[in-house]
C-alpha cells in the first residue's frame, strides 16, 4: 500500500522521516561510508547537514557532502549549534549560498535551531521566534525547531514557518515523546483551520517505537539522528526506523479503536457451548421410572417415628 505523500511548501517526499548526517564514528573519527548506508537503509528522501565549517569539514580534510548523492537526497541544511539569532541567520544564509553553488532545492529552505544553553540543548523561545520572523521575511522556508509549547507554536506558525517542529524530549536524550497531550495539542491548534499545515516530530527518539508514537498521536513526520548513528547496529535501526515510520502513518490513517476500562469480547456470545452446559445444570432431570433419586451428600433423611428409629 503506497501511503500519501509528505507536502511542505511545495517539497513533495514519499518518505516522511527525516535522519540527521552527524555522529556516525569510527575510533573517534567521522565514518562517512556508514553514514551513506544508513541513510540508504533508513529510506529517507531529505537529510539535514549542520552548515559550520567545523561540523562539514573533518580533521582529514573531508566533505561530509561528498559522501551524500546530492541528486537523490534533498538538503535540509539547519543552524545546529548556534545559540543566538543572529549566529543563526547567518548559519541559514551560509547554507543557502553553499547549496545554490551545489544546484540543489535545499538551498530554499532551512531547519533552523537556536539554543538555549549547551547543557539542555533546549531552544530558546526568544530567539527561536525572532530568526524565523527574519528568516521568513528573507523568503527562507523555515521549518522552526521548538519547545513541546502550544503557545510557541501559533507564535512560530504566526511569523512565517512552513512547519513547527516541536521536539519529542531532549536531543539525543532518546527519551521518546515525553508529553505527547502538548503535541496533540499543537496539532489541533495549528491544523484546526489549516489541515495539511505539516508538524514534524524533531529531537529524542531512541528507537522504533517511538516514531511510530509520534505517527500515531498525528505528526506529518519525524526527524531524528542519534536513535539511528547510537544504536549498536545503525543499519539495523536505519530500516526498524523506516518500518515504523511506514506502520505509525498507516495506523493513524487506520484509526485505532477506543480504550476502555473493561474487556469487550471479540467473539458473538449467542449459542455458545458453555452457556447452554450452564442451562443444563440449572434445569437437572427429576426422578421417574428408571431414574432413582440420589441425596445430595450431607443431605440424607433420618429415619423418624417409632421406637427404632429413635436412640435413647
Amino acid at each position: 500500500m503506497r501511503a500519501d505523500p509528505l507536502r511542505i511548501a511545495g517539497f513533495e517526499f514519499e518518505s516522511r522521516l527525516f535522519v540527521g548526517t552527524g555522529k556516525y564514528l569510527r575510533g573517534g573519527e567521522p565514518d562517512y561510508e556508514l553514514m551513506r548506508a544508513a541513510l540508504d537503509a533508513s529510506g529517507c528522501q531529505v537529510v539535514t547537514v549542520a552548515v559550520r565549517r567545523e561540523r562539514l569539514i573533518d580533521r582529514a580534510g573531508r566533505s561530509l557532502l561528498d559522501f551524500l548523492d546530492l541528486s537523490r537526497y534533498t538538503i535540509l541544511p539547519n543552524t545546529a549549534g548556534c545559540f543566538t539569532a543572529q549566529d543563526a541567520l547567518r548559519s541559514a544564509r551560509l547554507g543557502r549560498e553553499l547549496l545554490e553553488g551545489m544546484n540543489n532545492p535545499g538551498a530554499r529552505w532551512v531547519k533552523l535551531e537556536v539554543l538555549a544553553d549547551r547543557k539542555t540543548l533546549l531552544p530558546d523561545p526568544f530567539g527561536t521566534l525572532e530568526a524565523t520572523q527574519t528568516l521568513a521575511g528573507e523568503g527562507f522556508t523555515v521549518l522552526a525547531y521548538s519547545n513541546d509549547d502550544p503557545v510557541l507554536a501559533r507564535r512560530l506558525k504566526d511569523a512565517g514557518a512552513a512547519s513547527v517542529m516541536p521536539l519529542g524530549s531532549p536531543i539525543g536524550s532518546g527519551q521518546g515523546v515525553l508529553n505527547p497531550n502538548n503535541i496533540r495539542i499543537i496539532l489541533e491548534q495549528l491544523k484546526g483551520d489549516d489541515p495539511a499545515y505539516p508538524v514534524i516530530v524533531d529531537a529524542g527518539v531512541g528507537t522504533a517505537s517511538d516514531v511510530a508514537i509520534a505517527m500515531e498521536i498525528g505528526a506529518d513526520g519525524v526527524l531524528l539522528n542519534t536513535g539511528i548513528a547510537g544504536a549498536k547496529d545503525p543499519l539495523l535501526m536505519a530500516h526498524a526506523m523506516r518500518h515504523a515510520m511506514a506502520a505509525g502513518h498507516l495506523a493513524r490513517l487506520a484509526g485505532r479503536i477506543p480504550r476502555r476500562l473493561y474487556a469487550s469480547a471479540s467473539s458473538p456470545s449467542e449459542g455458545v457451548i458453555a452457556q447452554a452446559s450452564a442451562a443444563a445444570d440449572l434445569d437437572p432431570p427429576k426422578a421417574g421410572k428408571g431414574h432413582r433419586a440420589v441425596a445430595a451428600p450431607g443431605d440424607e433423611r433420618r429415619p423418624t417415628g417409632g421406637r427404632r428409629g429413635r436412640r435413647l
